[in-house]
């Protein structure tokens, strides 16, 4: 849904802003044991292959998976999102996003890809509600692919569009944490839309979004990567606190965080350099 109104403008900037520089490849909270991808198949190894920063990998991994009944919402947003992430690598930081994406050879395809699973992903978690309005996965699903589709378009393509989809995505968000508040997953994707409003929008027009709190936003990442629950559920939440860290300039934090999670995924080349920069593992 494109935006629309007479403060668009404004609404994009700060729709835009909320969508920049958020990295969601999920790593493990501390304390966790390393796992050992040959023990991994279907989602938990698309899952392992995506926290090491091997997108393409993990997206033909979770491509057979979107047609499983029992794992295909799951398999429609890790895919949607090892999909983006592959075309977000490939633009990199051009400044100017239409131009590099259409000289990127290979972004046209992965971006129909993405299109096609978000709008099966998101036909199907709407399918479920209708039949069961309570079914919490389908619920978390549905938002959570909005959120992928805002950010992809705005943050990675640079589009104006995506507006619906984040007041969707946030009212999904809300009601999954209304019905279940120990919801890990929903609990991180919530803060983050609590912290980039509270920090990367005008506080004068922070209302258009809603509000944030970014003080929130770091207690429950801090806390759900602590929680109890499945490893890469904790992960996401790990790898949310450790960027925010990052984002508050509390370095020597951030870096111990970053070292449990090397650990965890040894391939994953962004923490490989921040932990180089920051010392090293010892």
């Amino acid at each position: 849904m494109a935006i629309m109104g007479r403060n668009r403008p404004a609404v994009w900037l700060t729709v835009s802003a909320l969508t920049s520089g958020i990295c969601l490849a999920p790593l493990p909270a501390s304390g966790q044991a390393a796992v050992d991808p040959a023990t991994l198949t279907g989602l938990r190894l698309a899952q392992h292959h995506f926290y090491s920063g091997r997108y393409e990998a993990a997206a033909e991994a979770v491509a057979s998976l979107t047609a499983s009944e029992a794992s295909a919402l799951a398999a429609f947003e890790l895919r949607t999102s090892a999909l983006h992430f592959q075309i977000k690598r490939l633009i990199g930081d051009a400044p100017n996003k239409s131009k590099a994406f259409k000289q990127c050879a290979d972004c046209a395809g992965l971006l129909a890809a993405f299109m096609k699973d978000v709008t099966a992903g998101k036909a199907l978690a709407k399918a479920r509600l209708k039949s069961e309005p309570q079914n919490e996965s389908a619920l978390f699903y549905l938002g959570k692919l909005d959120l992928n589709y805002v950010w992809l378009q705005l943050s990675t393509l640079g589009q104006r569009t995506g507006w619906g989809e984040y007041w969707n995505a946030r009212r999904s968000m809300d009601a999954v944490l209304k019905a279940n508040p120990k919801s890990v997953r929903a609990r991180v994707a919530r803060a983050w839309i609590d912290y980039i409003v509270d920090t990367r929008v005008p506080f004068g027009v922070q209302w258009m979004l809603g509000g944030g709190d970014k003080k929130r936003a770091l207690r429950t990442v801090t806390e759900a990567a602590a929680a109890d629950g499945d490893l890469f559920d904790r992960a996401e939440a790990g790898f949310a606190h450790w960027e925010m860290l990052v984002r508050e300039k509390r370095l020597k934090e951030a870096a111990d965080v970053a070292k449990r999670l090397l650990a965890e995924f040894p391939e994953n080349q962004e923490l490989q350099r921040f932990v180089s920069k920051a010392g090293g593992l010892s």
